[in-house]
């Protein structure tokens, strides 16, 4: 795809004028990283990063069936959710392979949530930017296929491209963002977001990210992107705030040990093989592909989701493969040289038998085997958390 035909973020000017190296990422124009992604993945564990993650689909659900109807679809229970809750999900074929993994964020109760009564739910999922279209169609595939009673309606608005959404991760977010906002942002719990405003600017900030660091986003209008972004970069300045990109993000989320879709998560892998079982509210309920999610969980046949740390310098990447002796055992599915730890680390698929903690297996990297232990995930913890 050439670049003219790339989606931009509202910051895409920013980027490209402050050094930033664009790559497509998902069909969109997106910073890989402005400095070196070590010097960016050390800013957030020690410090501060500010991400722009616009290109995350953001889609917003209004009407008397939003609440059903996301309930059928995600594999974590939205009933019983309170207004400001925020909650990791995932979205699952019938076979139970798993479409997306998103936020659904219970937005609160509010005249101020555009076009929704006061006595009307209202949702939004933030979604992956390689899967906004396929959950897009799949949700207007389901509509049609189980179209809602005439007092139950749903309406779905894309607002992805009319909004940015800034993610401020590290140990001096929480201090750097509580001055700019008009309440308590320590008071505002993880997997939480409010209405609020940096300076003058309306937004949804939210205490979520994906670095395994402590932090927010904000999700604003476009029109609003550039002036928030600078504005958290200079009042970051003391704290040496630093712009990072998308590979830091990399580094970061794969020592937390988050699953990135396209790696450790796609259609041919359920929520039991990836390992989280935690995002599936199974019990009282169905949703589109619970039958095989619970079916999954007594299949010894299937492989599951290991962390592995490996001998050398040398990181694994994707495909590499798994080793016990002769046999291949499983495959990579993200690796790095992890900067925080210093020293190569992987998360892979391999046959249950060899997924115990502690067993000790070997990775193929360019024709030569290193070897590989397996560990507990994640294998990077903050402090506080």
């Amino acid at each position: 795809m050439s670049t003219e035909t790339l989606l931009q973020t509202p910051l895409h000017d920013w980027h490209a004028e402050h050094g930033g190296r664009m790559v497509d990422f998902a069909g969109w124009s997106m910073p890989v990283q402005y400095t070196s992604i070590v010097e960016e993945h050390t800013a957030v564990r020690e410090r501060l990063g500010l991400f722009d993650v616009s290109h995350m689909g953001r889609l917003q659900f209004s009407g008397a069936g939003s609440e059903g109807l996301l309930d059928r679809l995600l594999t974590r229970r939205v009933t019983d959710m309170q207004p400001g809750q925020i909650r990791y999900s995932l979205v699952c074929r019938e076979d139970g392979g798993i479409l997306d993994d998103v936020l659904v964020y219970r937005l609160l109760d509010q005249a101020e949530a555009s076009e929704v009564g006061v006595d009307q739910p209202a949702f939004q999922l933030v979604v992956n930017a390689s899967n906004r279209e396929k959950i897009v169609d799949s949700l207007r595939d389901y509509l049609k296929q189980n179209p809602p009673a005439e007092d139950e309606t749903v309406r779905m608005t894309d607002l992805t491209v009319v909004t940015a959404m800034i993610a401020v991760q590290g140990p001096k977010a929480i201090e750097l963002l509580d001055p700019l906002v008009d309440f308590e942002l320590t008071e505002l719990k993880n997997y939480h977001g409010t209405y609020t405003e940096v300076e003058d600017k309306p937004c949804y900030l939210s205490r979520t990210g994906y670095t395994g660091e402590d932090g927010a986003e904000i999700i604003c209008s476009a029109n609003y992107a550039e002036p928030i972004w600078n504005l958290l970069l200079s009042v970051g300045e003391k704290a040496r705030a630093l712009a990072c990109g998308l590979a830091a993000r990399d580094t970061l989320r794969l020592e937390a040990a988050m699953p990135l879709y396209g790696h450790e998560l796609s259609e041919e892998i359920n929520p039991v093989q990836a390992g989280l079982t935690f995002a599936v509210n199974a019990k009282g309920r169905e949703f589109v592909g619970s039958k095989a999610v619970a079916a999954a969980v007594s299949d010894e046949n299937l492989s599951g989701r290991v962390g592995l740390e490996i001998e050398g310098k040398r990181p694994a990447r994707e495909g590499a493969k798994v080793i016990s002796g002769e046999k291949v055992v499983g495959e990579v599915t993200s690796g790095t040289f992890s900067p925080t730890l210093e020293k190569p680390i992987a998360m892979a698929y391999v046959e249950r038998e060899f997924a115990k903690l502690g067993t000790e297996l070997a990775v193929d990297i360019r024709g030569k085997q290193h070897a590989a232990r397996i560990v507990k995930l994640p294998f990077y913890k903050r402090a506080s958390s």
